[in-house]
C-alpha cells in the first residue's frame, strides 16, 4: 500500500506541477512499483522472482535519473559524472568481490543491492549540490540513504525497524514528486560541453574492463561465485558508456548543425540588400537550426516601435544583455527576445529592434547561443544596409548641392518628421541669415499660423503644393509656394525634395493664388491681407 501510494502521489505530483519533462518522474513510479512488488513476491515466500523486481528497480532508477541528468537539464555537463560513476562503479566490484568477501555477501548482503544503492545516493546527492537548496532533490537524496541503509542493515538484523528504510523510501521520493520544487529538477539549461580529456578516457576504458576482468580472474581460479554482482556492475557501466557517447555524438550533431546554419546564414545576410532579404534569410536559419514543432512563431522587428513595451527592456546599468526571457508563452513554452542593438553603430541604426522567437523552452534554451549569434549577424547586415543607404543620400545631396548652387529656385530635402537634411543656399539669402539653425525643421521657418496646415500636408502621402509664409530674421514675412515630392519611398531620398518660389516676385501680396486638386488653401498671411483690404474699401 505504501508503494501503490508512493506511485500515485508521483504521478498525481507530474500531473499537477506539470515540469519540462515527465519522463524522470514517471520512471521514478515504475521504480516504486518494481519494488513494491518485490516486497510483496519476498512476503510471498518466492525470492527469486522478488530480486529480478528489485533489479528491475534499480533498471528503472537509472532510466529516471540519466533523465535528470540530460544534457540541458538541471546538470548540464554530466560527462564528468558519468566518468567517476563508472570508476565507483568498478572500484566497488573489485573491493567486494576480492577484499570483503565470497560470493558477493557478507552474511546475507547483497553486493549487488548495495552497490546499486551507492551508487543511486552519489547520482542524487550530485544532483542536489547542482541545484542548491531544493526540497524536492533533498527528499531523493532521502529516500536514497534509506535504501542503502535497509539494503545493510535488513539481512543482517531483521526486523520492522530495519526494514524502515524502504518505508522512508516510499514517503521521501512521494513527497518529492508533490513538492512545487520538482519542476526545477527538469527545467531546461544551456549544455556546457566540457573538452575532451584523456585521462578521463582512460579512467572510463579502464571501468568498461574491469568487469570482464573480474569475471576472467574468477574463472581462471576456478569457480565463479559472484556472476550476479560481476554482471549488474558490468551492466552498469556499459550503460553509463553508452550514454557517454551518446552525449558526445548528440553534441557533434548540435555543433555541426548549428555551425552550417550559421555559415548559410551569414551568407545570405552578406548578400541581402534590404531588411526584407534579411527577415528571410533569419527565418531561413532558424527553420534549420531548430525543429519545426519546436517553434510557434518568429517576430523580427527592425524597430522597437514594432514591439510591445514587455518586449523592450529599460535603461540598464552597463552593456545590455544578448538575450532575454518573458514568461508569458505558457507553462512549456517561453519567449526569448534577441535585441538587434550594436553599441558602436547605434549612431546609423538607432532604431534597435529584436528578434523575438515563442517556442519549447528546453529548445530554445539549448540554441540560444546560437541565436544570439544569429540576432548580433542580423543587426550587422542591418546596420550595413543602413550605412550604405546614409552614404546613398549623402552622395545624393553632395549631388544636388553642385547642381543646384547657383540656381534661383529654393531647394529643400526634409525626412518624414520634417526635419532639413539639406537645403539650398538661395534659402538662407531668402531668409537673410548666414546659416539654418541646426536640427531645424520646415516648421521652425514658417509663420505659426501655417504650421498646421503645413503638418497635415506632410501627414499625407502622395505630392502637392503648399502656400506659407516664411519667417525672416529681421521678423518680415515672405510669401512662398512650396511645391514637395513625397519620395519616402525612394531608397536614395527617403524623405520629402520640397521646391520653394517666391510667390510676392510675380504677384500681388492681396492676391489668390489658384486653387486645385493638389493645392492647399491659402496662408494665413494673405487672409490677414485680404481682411484689411476689405475693411479700407
Amino acid at each position: 500500500m505504501l508503494g501503490i501510494g508512493s506511485a500515485s502521489a508521483i504521478v498525481y505530483g507530474v500531473r499537477r506541477h506539470r515540469p519540462a519533462r515527465i519522463g524522470p518522474w514517471l520512471l521514478l513510479a515504475a521504480a516504486i512499483v518494481a519494488s513494491a512488488a518485490g516486497d510483496v513476491l519476498t512476503a510471498s515466500g518466492r525470492p527469486g522472482v522478488a530480486d529480478l523486481c528489485f533489479y528491475a528497480m534499480f533498471v528503472f532508477v537509472a532510466g529516471s535519473l540519466l533523465q535528470l541528468t540530460r544534457i540541458g537539464a538541471i546538470l548540464v555537463d554530466r560527462a564528468r559524472l558519468i566518468d567517476l560513476l563508472a570508476l565507483a562503479c568498478s572500484t566497488l566490484l573489485v573491493v567486494w568481490v576480492f577484499v570483503i568477501g565470497d560470493a558477493g555477501q557478507i552474511g546475507n548482503i547483497s553486493g549487488a543491492y548495495v552497490i546499486g544503492a551507492l551508487l543511486l545516493l552519489a547520482v542524487v546527492a550530485r544532483l542536489l549540490v547542482a541545484v542548491g537548496r531544493n526540497p524536492s532533490a533533498a527528499l531523493l537524496v532521502v529516500g536514497a540513504v534509506g535504501v542503502l541503509v535497509s539494503d545493510i542493515a535488513q539481512p543482517l538484523w531483521p526486523g520492522r525497524l530495519s526494514e524502515s528504510g524502504f518505508v522512508v523510501l516510499y514517503l521521501a521520493w512521494g513527497a518529492a514528486a508533490l513538492h512545487p520544487s520538482m519542476v526545477r529538477l527538469t527545467e531546461p539549461a544551456t549544455p556546457r560541453p566540457s573538452p575532451w580529456r584523456g585521462r578521463w578516457a582512460a579512467l572510463l576504458g579502464i571501468s568498461v574492463a574491469t568487469p570482464p576482468v573480474v569475471l576472467l580472474v574468477e574463472a581462471v581460479q576456478g569457480t565463479v561465485g559472484d556472476g550476479v554482482v560481476i554482471a549488474v556492475a558490468g551492466g552498469i557501466t556499459l550503460l553509463l558508456t553508452i550514454t557517454r557517447l551518446t552525449d558526445a555524438m548528440t553534441l557533434n550533431r548540435r555543433a555541426l548543425t548549428r555551425e552550417r546554419g550559421l555559415r548559410q546564414a551569414s551568407a545570405a545576410l552578406v548578400a541581402a540588400a534590404d531588411a526584407v532579404a534579411v527577415d528571410k534569410a533569419i527565418r531561413a536559419a532558424i527553420a534549420q537550426l531548430m525543429p519545426p514543432d519546436a517553434v510557434r512563431s518568429v517576430d523580427f522587428a527592425t524597430d522597437d516601435r514594432q514591439l510591445t513595451l514587455e518586449a523592450v527592456p529599460g535603461p540598464e546599468a552597463g552593456a545590455p544583455p544578448r538575450s532575454w526571457w518573458l514568461d508569458n508563452a505558457g507553462h512549456d513554452h517561453a519567449t526569448l527576445v534577441c535585441p538587434l542593438w550594436l553599441e558602436p553603430l547605434a549612431v546609423a541604426r538607432p532604431s534597435g529592434g529584436a528578434l523575438i522567437l515563442v517556442g519549447r523552452r528546453d529548445t530554445l534554451t539549448a540554441t540560444r547561443d546560437a541565436l544570439e549569434v544569429l540576432a548580433g549577424q542580423a543587426a550587422l547586415a542591418l546596420d550595413r544596409i543602413s550605412l550604405v543607404e546614409a552614404v546613398g543620400r549623402r552622395d545624393s545631396d553632395l549631388y544636388l548641392r553642385a547642381v543646384i548652387r547657383t540656381s534661383a529656385d529654393i531647394t529643400v530635402v526634409i525626412d518624414e518628421d520634417q526635419r532639413i537634411r539639406y537645403a539650398s543656399p538661395s534659402l538662407r539669402e531668402l531668409l537673410r541669415v548666414p546659416d539654418l539653425p541646426p536640427l531645424a525643421t520646415l516648421g521652425d521657418l514658417v509663420h505659426p499660423d501655417d504650421r498646421t496646415q503645413l503638418r497635415q500636408a506632410f501627414r499625407g502621402s502622395g505630392d502637392g503644393v503648399v502656400f506659407c509664409s516664411l519667417v525672416r530674421a529681421d521678423g518680415s514675412q515672405v510669401l512662398v509656394e512650396a511645391t514637395y515630392r513625397d519620395l519616402r519611398e525612394d531608397r536614395l531620398v527617403q524623405g520629402f525634395v520640397v521646391t520653394m518660389r517666391d510667390f510676392t516676385r510675380s504677384h500681388e501680396p492681396n492676391e489668390q493664388p489658384a486653387h486645385g486638386d493638389t493645392r492647399t488653401k491659402a496662408p494665413a498671411r494673405v487672409n490677414r491681407r485680404s481682411a484689411r483690404h476689405r475693411f479700407r474699401f
